[in-house]
């Protein structure tokens, strides 16, 4: 049977098997069965993105067979096979949405995560387009061995390559001990071929949300989903017509497969590839994509990738701690002279972990002395910040918070591999001279243990460092700076998308601030973020409206974007690539605003949870009304500066509010309402609207009395 034959073969068994199955659920359950997937605006992004078709019922579902069936072709041309390969896929999305209707979560209880929800597409956005996830792999099928799989995840995992895997692959990675979960990057997705289209979605939904490419324009979703989202496909085994039509509709998406096993005449250049040998596998798939992976060398024994960051080391794996509240610690970062620093020494003042009892605890002062001719003391923070990031990275190392409030975790495992504290200078070393050559010249590490030690390094140097910096922030404002930076890191997805960075106002995603972009400017002068003076003229203090600015924005923006206000939602705001933190939407009945972060599941009082009120304002373009921002622009003084401040918010959900609880406090007192935090409705309150103005009544809500929005 020729490639050809057997692509048609697939779609046709695809296609059967979604009617089969569609009829049969209409027979049970009627036409108006509800059909939705969990956690998403975009109903079923496969049938939605290319098709513009939003199914409701399996009745609107059935509606999409036909469309199926007219793809369909058993011509032996490129192009009829890549429709074969597309008719596969939403076959798949039909086959997955009846799934879900007629059962629940169809993979509740096993290992699969099934769909994924818009919120994780959103939390992965930032690694993606920094590059610290530098590729997406789909794992298909099975191979020889458990050995043979965990080798090849292990690498993958190993290189930061976020991982989903299908089929049998995933028992292989359960029995090979791959540590597995978003947070990993590696995520089983399900067992059934067709569960392959939760990836397909996930890449069709990055095209929506980051690229504001409307739904239904298939050629312009695929389009996207070749030159943006670097994904590729790892099938094993045996190729079934199924897969092979699957594989199809991959590289019609732009994703080249690797299979280990491809019949004689079947394999296509850069697009089916056959690659037997399973340690050259994943170089196979990254030179056919066309990934380059950046590796710093670090001599610790134990793995290093950004995929280990979401490792949790909970207390049965717990071998020793610092910090958390049990013992002194703390972490710094020092400008000293050329003179001042042995180069790449690292000191250990006191003992090592060696003779410590499994579960006990140990204080740790981290010092972090660096040098150089373009080093600025204003970069200190940021290093701290990118501490967080190194020592996460370490197989076995758990690191949480900075300054004097943080908090080190080693495994069992690590301790056993040799892992100890003089490793934890090595990252630093190695990573700070890696991320910062630009500006940093040496490096010194010294860590203390001795308690003693540790609070007296801790009063002595930590202590005024943090003090001095703290008042040099505290002087920082819009106002008071003649330049702010521009950040345009998130174009690798939403190409019209510009950040404006100030010192009142940080990136949207919430990890790059005023400093981190200046930082980034030093490091990188042709790099995604640039200086931008204010200029001369000022058409708007209040709204923040500064032609300079607004020209740069129009440049950097390719013309999709001319005029930009910097602390108004209601006349051109800026715009939100698809990452943010948090999104902000008027509530007018209450004459405020609402605020629902990420990680908040339910709706909100304007009856649109974050999806939805997200997927109205990303993707670069403006729409007023509506605003993604980072968590810390809630309590900056240039919040919603144009239309009253902070005084505007009437609700948010409540792990939001209790994380800036003191912060919210502090602001309050600013505006004249001590207690304004008692007064931002959350859920508990409520979730509609009745309910929240009826709270907003009873409290004496400022914004029931300040001018209207609209």
């Amino acid at each position: 049977m020729s490639l050809y034959e057997i692509i048609t073969t697939g779609a046709q068994q695809a296609y059967g098997i979604a009617e089969e199955m569609l009829n049969k659920a209409v027979a049970e359950h009627g036409a108006d069965k509800a059909v939705a997937y969990p956690e998403t605006g975009y109903a079923q992004p496969t049938i939605y993105g290319p098709l513009g078709k939003k199914c409701s019922n399996l009745g609107e579902l059935a509606e999409v067979l036909p469309i199926i069936k007219s793809l369909m072709s058993d011509t032996p041309r490129l192009e009829a096979q890549f429709n074969n390969g597309i008719a596969v896929a939403l076959a798949a999305e039909v086959i997955e949405s009846v799934k879900y209707a007629t059962m629940g979560n169809p993979y509740e209880g096993g290992p699969g995560i099934g769909f994924i929800p818009d919120a994780i597409l959103r939390q992965l956005g930032v690694p993606l387009v920094t590059g610290d996830i530098p590729g997406v792999a789909v794992i298909l099928g099975k191979a020889p061995s458990k050995e043979e799989a965990g080798l090849i995840i292990k690498d993958l995992q190993s290189k930061g390559i976020m991982t989903l895997l299908v089929g049998e692959v995933i028992d292989q990675a359960l029995e090979a001990e791959v540590k597995m979960g978003v947070e990993m990057r590696v995520v089983p997705v399900g067992y059934d071929v067709t569960a392959v289209i939760h990836v397909v979605s996930f890449a069709i939904r990055a095209a929506l949300i980051f690229g504001a490419v409307p739904a239904g324009n298939m050629a312009d979703v695929f389009q996207y989903c070749k030159d943006r989202v670097p994904a590729f496909v790892i099938a094993l085994g045996d190729l079934t017509p199924i897969i092979v039509g699957a594989g199809a509709g991959a590289i019609r998406l732009g994703f080249p497969v690797i299979a280990d096993k491809v019949p004689p005449l079947m394999e296509v250049p850069m697009c089916l590839i056959q690659q037997a040998d399973y340690s050259k596998i994943v170089a196979t798939a990254l030179e056919a994509r066309n990934i380059k992976i950046k590796i710093t060398e670090i001599p610790i024994p134990v793995a290093f990738a950004p995929a280990f960051e979401g490792e949790r080391i909970r207390r049965e794996q717990l071998y020793t701690m610092a910090g958390g509240n049990k013992t002194p610690s703390f972490e710094v970062v020092r400008t000293l002279d050329a003179t001042e620093i042995e180069d790449h020494k690292i000191t250990i003042v006191g003992d090592d972990i060696d003779n410590l009892a499994e579960g006990s605890t140990f204080a740790c002062g981290l010092v972090i002395d660096v040098a150089g001719k373009k080093m600025n003391p204003d970069f200190e923070p940021v290093f701290e910040r990118r501490l967080h990031y190194f020592l996460n990275y370490c197989e076995g190392l758990m690191h949480v918070g900075q300054r004097d409030i943080n908090m080190v975790r080693i495994s069992k495992d690590a301790f056993a591999k040799g892992f100890r504290l003089h490793h934890i200078g090595e990252v630093v070393y190695a990573k700070i001279l890696d991320e910062f050559a630009a500006i940093v010249d040496k490096v010194q590490v010294t860590i203390y243990t001795n308690p003693d030690d540790v609070n007296k390094a801790h009063d002595e140097i930590a202590v005024p460092l943090f003090q001095a910096r703290d008042n040099r922030l505290r002087g920082l404002s819009d106002s008071a700076t003649d330049t702010f930076y521009s950040c345009i890191l998130c174009q690798s997805f939403a190409p019209s998308h510009v950040c404006i960075v100030t010192p009142e106002r940080l990136g949207l995603c919430g990890a790059v601030s005023w400093l981190d972009a200046k930082a980034t400017y030093e490091i990188d002068p042709t790099g995604p973020c640039q200086p931008v003076p204010k200029g001369d003229v000022c058409e708007d203090e209040v709204k923040g409206i500064y032609p300079a600015i607004n020209e740069v924005v129009k440049e950097f923006s390719h013309g999709a974007i001319e005029r930009m206000t910097m602390y108004s939602i209601l006349e051109d705001p800026m715009t939100s690539c698809g990452c943010f933190e948090c999104i902000c939407a008027i509530m007018p009945e209450a004459n405020g605003v609402v605020i629902v972060n990420r990680e908040f599941k339910g709706d909100s009082p304007v009856g649109m949870g974050f999806s939805t009120l997200a997927g109205m304002s990303g993707g670069g373009v403006q729409t007023p009304g509506f605003m993604g921002h980072g968590r810390q622009f809630i309590v900056s003084r240039k919040f919603l500066g144009a239309e009253g401040g902070l005084a505007r918010l009437v609700w948010m959900p409540k792990e939001l509010k209790e994380s800036l609880k003191d912060q919210i406090d502090e602001r309050g007192k600013e505006i004249g309402v001590p207690n304004f935090y008692d007064m931002i409705a959350d859920e508990e309150v409520g979730c509609d609207s009745d309910s929240v103005c009826e709270f907003l009544t009873k409290v004496g809500h400022p914004a029931l009395t300040m001018d209207p929005m609209m």
